[in-house]
């Protein structure tokens, strides 16, 4: 599983590749890229399986849910068969044929979405490639604003991929700076920017700890970057004066805080 963090569509040539040397398939985490390519190719066509969520906070929502993509028609089989409480037939597909009859083949859930549901995503997907691309205006004015401030990295952007931007996310630099990344959040917050951190890796979380027994240092370079980490704030609705003033106020706390 590959994850499309913040909206950048991981390397799926050479995951896919991976996979392929120990028979498994590639399945894509793509639930912040939608609307962003590969060479070319659009994300939810990159994997054997693409992930998208439907979350309010995600580039375009149902209110809830998800979708997944595939070319593969056995895996769509399986995924409407699971979805319908494992059962192998819809209501609709009965009635065309004129039978009352169902089968109940595997112990399935019901994950179907409402028709209403699927009406308000299936509207906010027209709007999506305008929403992609002002989320995409924001970075890049974000970029030019930070590319000479001491203390703060964007992450890189890679070659060949476009960027959905569903986060904006930065690097600290805390060698540069007398406090942690946890201080830098609370300054930015009392200036009245909205910011975040995106996300605590996951076998960090008490789940995995108490009820599997993982442990700081499993990923050390995971843990480094998350150290680090800081989300700053974008949507589509933000203004260039919104991306200033968040740089105004960056600027402002990394200096009271400099070494």
């Amino acid at each position: 599983v590959g994850v499309d963090y913040a909206g950048q569509p991981a390397d799926s040539r050479a995951l896919t590749e991976i996979a392929s040397r120990v028979g498994a398939r590639y399945v894509a985490d793509a639930c912040h890229a939608l609307g962003a390519t590969e060479d070319g190719r659009a994300v939810g066509t990159l994997a054997s399986l693409s992930t998208f969520s439907l979350h309010p906070v995600k580039p375009i929502t149902s209110g809830e849910g998800g979708v997944i993509t595939t070319d593969d028609p056995t895996l769509a089989a399986k995924m409407r068969v699971f979805r319908n409480h494992g059962i192998t037939s819809d209501h609709r597909q009965r009635e065309k044929v004129g039978a009352f009859a169902y089968d109940m083949v595997e112990l399935g859930f019901n994950y179907r979405l409402t028709d209403l549901q699927c009406a308000l995503a299936q509207s906010q997907l027209r709007r999506l490639p305008s929403m992609v691309a002002t989320r995409n205006l924001l970075a890049e004015r974000y970029d030019r604003a930070l590319a000479d401030l001491p203390g703060v990295q964007p992450l890189r952007h890679r070659d060949g991929a476009t960027h959905a931007y569903h986060l904006y996310v930065v690097q600290l630099d805390l060698d540069r700076v007398r406090v942690g990344r946890e201080q830098v959040f609370a300054a930015l917050r009392a200036e009245g920017i909205g910011c975040n951190v995106h996300y605590l890796p996951v076998y960090l979380h008490p789940f995995y700890r108490e009820r599997l027994g993982l442990h700081p240092g499993l990923c050390p370079r995971a843990e480094a970057a998350w150290s680090r980490m800081l989300t700053l704030p974008l949507f589509a609705t933000m203004t260039a004066r919104d991306v200033d003033d968040v740089v105004a106020a960056l600027h402002k706390v990394l200096e009271a805080y400099a070494r």
